[in-house]
């Protein structure tokens, strides 16, 4: 008879079991704080990322809105100066600083155009990715800034159909392109860096208003103030003012909330 020898294997105790549970809980659970730091790591480096790209966005923005702003003081002046002239001087025999104002006043109208850049600005709000500011207050003058951005593109568009219906008209029948011509040496030059050549020189190039028998100094007067104070002060005033203000408090708030620079 064969005899069979059985191991017996020592039960664990009950302390084993728990602590192999808490082990196994911490490994779990560190992992779960491990994930949990490098997703809010993650979201703070992108942030950060796109806090920067905003800023720099806006604030290459601010110095545009105020060179777009002097441009706009020096054609409301030139615009007054033209109103004043068809008041009180006669336009047969136009003067240089006429001709100058006339330029600055009607013909010019991009050097007074702003285009605010908004590609970060429309990529935070299209993407959902505004949820990365975590400061309210930064949300909320970022929605602001966007308000006072579509108001600007609103104002401007309106200066663009009053210059198409009543500015424009008074370019073609008015003004003289022979002129234009040789100032710009048909075209070689920029006008507007031929004209500011001009204005620096002693230089004196026939000007002629044309069909003066058609011109309506009453009427051109009533367009003249109508474009300047109606639609390019208002803007600058109202609009362009706003803008700048909402523009400073976000870079503001960014260079406090993510240490820009």
């Amino acid at each position: 008879m064969e005899v069979h020898a059985h191991s017996h294997t020592a039960r664990k105790k009950w302390t084993h079991y728990l602590w192999e549970f808490l082990m196994l809980f911490l490994a779990v659970f560190c992992g779960f704080l491990a994930e949990y730091q490098l997703e809010h790591k993650i979201e703070r480096d992108r942030a950060k990322e796109l806090a920067r790209n905003l800023y720099d966005e806006l604030k290459s923005d601010s110095a545009t809105v105020i060179l777009k702003s002097a441009n706009r003081v020096k054609q409301e002046n030139s615009l007054k100066y033209l109103i004043k002239y068809f008041k009180d001087s006669s336009l047969t025999n136009v003067s240089k600083t006429f001709v100058l104002n006339f330029l600055y006043g009607i013909n010019f109208r991009s050097p007074t155009i702003f285009e605010p850049r908004t590609v970060v600005l429309e990529q935070l709000k299209s993407s959902g990715a505004l949820r990365y500011f975590k400061n309210n207050e930064l949300q909320k003058l970022i929605g602001d800034l966007s308000v006072a951005i579509s108001n600007v593109n609103d104002r401007q568009a309106l200066e663009s159909s009053i210059r198409l219906e009543y500015i424009n008209p008074i370019m073609i029948r008015h003004f003289d392109f022979d002129f234009q011509s040789i100032l710009t040496h048909d075209g070689d030059i920029s006008v507007f860096d031929a004209t500011n050549e001009y204005e620096k020189n002693n230089e004196i190039i026939p000007f002629q208003l044309k069909a003066l028998d058609k011109l309506d100094k009453q009427y051109a007067i009533n367009i003249l103030n109508n474009y300047c104070f109606n639609a390019l002060n208002s803007t600058r005033t109202l609009h362009f003012k706003k803008y700048i203000e909402q523009n400073a408090e976000v870079l503001n708030l960014l260079r406090k909330e993510y240490h820009l620079k």
